[in-house]
C-alpha cells in the first residue's frame, strides 16, 4: 500500500494571471502564498532530519491529545524537538509535547509524533498539515492518526476506540480545506479522490488484533464529523449532527487525512 501526498506549487510564486473584466491582467492574490511550504522547503526539513536519524521510518503514528505515551513504545528512541526542525511550526496546545521521536515498533522503522497543530491555534490548514508531506518524504507508507474526540452514540463509552470508516468535512463546505492554493504534482493529484479515503484491510486487521487482546467490546466503526473549535458545540448542532446518523465528532483532526492517500 502506498501513501500519497497533495500539496502546493512552488510557493516562491507570486501569484496566477487573470484576467479581471475590463479586459486587463490582474494577479489572483493569496496573502500566504508566498509562505506557503514548497517542495524544496519541505525537503530543506527532511534532509535535517536525515542527518540525525539513521532509517527511514515506514510507519507513522500521529499521537492525540493524552497519547504522547505512545511514542514510549518505541525502542532506541531518537527525539528531536519542533524548536529545532528547520520550516517547523510549534505546538501551543497542553498535553502535545511538541516533538518528533524516532525508533522501532515491532521491528518496523517507525515516528511518531507527539503533538499535531490545529486549525484553532492559529495556524492555517496547509501548515497544520505540513508534517504529513514531511513524513512522506521521509519515506513513510503507512499513517495512523489518533486524537481524542466526542461521541454522538449514546453506546459509545469513555476510552472506546472508534476505527474511522469515513468522515465529513463540515469546515470543507464553508472552503476551508488544506489543499486550496497552486498544487505541486510531486505532491499528488489536484483532484484527489475521497471514496476510498479509510484503508478497509487495516481496519479489518485492528478489530482483529482487538479481538484477540480482548477488546472487541469496546471498539467501533463511525464516521467522523469535523468541526473547527476551539468552542463546543451548541445543543442545536449536535442534534443536527444526529440527525446526519454521525457517530462522532472531533475538532480539526482530520486535515491531515486529505493530504495522504493510504
Amino acid at each position: 500500500m502506498s501513501l500519497k501526498l497533495n500539496g502546493y506549487h512552488n510557493a516562491k510564486l507570486s501569484g496566477q494571471n487573470g484576467t479581471s473584466t475590463n479586459g486587463h491582467a490582474n494577479k489572483i492574490t493569496d496573502p500566504d502564498i508566498g509562505h506557503r511550504y514548497t517542495y524544496e522547503v519541505l525537503v530543506e526539513t527532511v534532509d535535517f532530519i536525515k542527518s540525525r536519524v539513521p532509517f527511514e521510518p515506514v510507519v507513522g503514528i500521529i499521537c492525540g491529545s493524552g497519547l504522547g505515551s505512545l511514542a514510549e513504545c518505541l525502542t532506541s528512541p531518537i527525539e528531536i524537538s519542533y524548536t529545532t526542525i528547520p520550516n517547523f511550526p510549534q505546538s501551543t496546545v497542553k498535553g502535545h509535547a511538541g516533538s518528533l521521536v524516532f525508533g522501532h515498533l515491532s521491528g518496523l522503522p517507525t515516528v511518531c509524533m507527539k503533538g499535531r497543530f490545529h486549525y484553532y491555534e492559529g495556524y492555517p490548514l496547509w501548515k497544520c498539515c505540513m508534517p504529513v508531506r514531511v513524513m512522506k518524504l521521509l519515506g513513510v507508507t503507512h499513517l495512523i492518526i489518533t486524537n481524542a474526540a466526542g461521541g454522538l452514540n449514546p453506546k459509545f463509552k469513555v476510552g472506546d476506540i472508534m476505527f474511522v470508516n469515513d468522515h465529513i468535512n463540515i469546515m470543507g463546505f464553508a472552503g476551508n480545506n488544506p489543499l486550496q492554493g497552486p498544487n505541486d504534482e510531486r505532491f499528488g493529484p489536484r483532484f484527489p479522490p475521497m471514496n476510498q479515503a479509510y484503508n478497509r484491510t487495516i481496519i479489518n486487521l485492528a478489530k482483529k488484533v482487538a479481538k484477540e487482546i480482548g477488546l472487541a467490546d469496546r471498539v467501533h466503526e463511525g464516521v467522523y464529523t469535523c468541526l473547527g473549535g476551539p468552542n463546543f458545540e451548541t445543543v442545536a448542532e449536535l442534534n443536527m449532527l444526529k440527525m446526519l446518523g454521525k457517530k462522532t465528532i472531533v475538532l480539526c483532526a482530520q486535515f491531515s487525512k486529505w493530504t495522504l492517500t493510504i
